[in-house]
């Protein structure tokens, strides 16, 4: 059975892309079947460190959105969509127009939604007003980024004074950033960052290795908490 794993979050800057990376390679070391969709055209990040795997997608043609679905339904995989900010709206459209969870409920294929959050105010007022509107219809997990900020208390405080209760929420911790930077430098994924040994200009020192590789298993837990909070989830009407 297929999943679409939609990774977004309204506000610019707080993380969104990557965890794009980091859920993408935790579907390949775990040798699940992945495919990724880079909606994030300023950037194209999963297309800079995932190439063989991901193609573009512009959200706003639905022949290009398209095909998120078309893969899911050809294949028994698991679907990576990096959304860019302020891109609700388009996402609603497609999917409004297409009447996707009607579609998504007919084949089984399960949707998913990770709200990628940073500790500033704005990011705590979008996620609120997304988690009101379609946390009942869209399964979604909220990924506190600390590597975007250490206090989260004016989003626990915004989301409670709403009357909203998260149904999942997960921690991805901050990689120290003189080894995130130097991954990023180098165009490495996650998995050459932490593994690749050649002593040759291209690879991470030993320590910084030992970190990434670290960072991606305290990640990858967290990933699965997310990931079983809804295994009992059935494909949702999206928005």
């Amino acid at each position: 059975m297929s999943t679409i794993h939609f990774i977004g979050g309204e506000k610019g800057g707080v993380g969104k892309s990557v965890f794009s990376r980091l859920l993408s390679q935790y579907f390949l070391d775990n040798n699940m079947h992945y495919a990724g969709f880079d909606a994030d055209q300023s950037h194209d990040t999963l297309t800079r460190f995932y190439p063989e795997f991901t193609q573009p997608v512009n959200l706003d043609k639905f022949e290009s959105a398209d095909r998120i679905v078309e893969t899911a339904l050809e294949n028994d995989v698991n679907v990576v969509v990096d959304l860019p900010a302020q891109s609700e709206r388009f996402l609603k459209r497609w999917m409004d127009d297409n009447d996707v969870s009607a579609l998504c409920e007919e084949t089984g294929v399960k949707c998913y939604f990770w709200y990628v959050v940073d500790d500033g105010m704005d990011s705590a007022r979008l996620a609120a007003a997304f988690l009101d509107r379609y946390q009942d219809e869209l399964p979604c997990v909220m990924v506190h980024n600390y590597g975007r900020g250490g206090d989260f208390s004016s989003l626990e405080k915004t989301i409670a004074d709403a009357g909203i209760t998260p149904k999942a929420s997960i921690v991805i911790n901050e990689l120290h950033d003189g080894t995130m930077r130097k991954i990023d430098k180098l165009s490495l994924n996650f998995w050459a960052a932490g593994n690749l040994t050649e002593r040759a200009e291209g690879t991470l020192s030993l320590m910084e290795r030992q970190r990434t590789r670290v960072w991606c298993k305290k990640s990858y837990a967290e990933i699965e908490k997310g990931l079983q909070a809804h295994t009992s989830s059935l494909a949702p009407q999206i928005i």
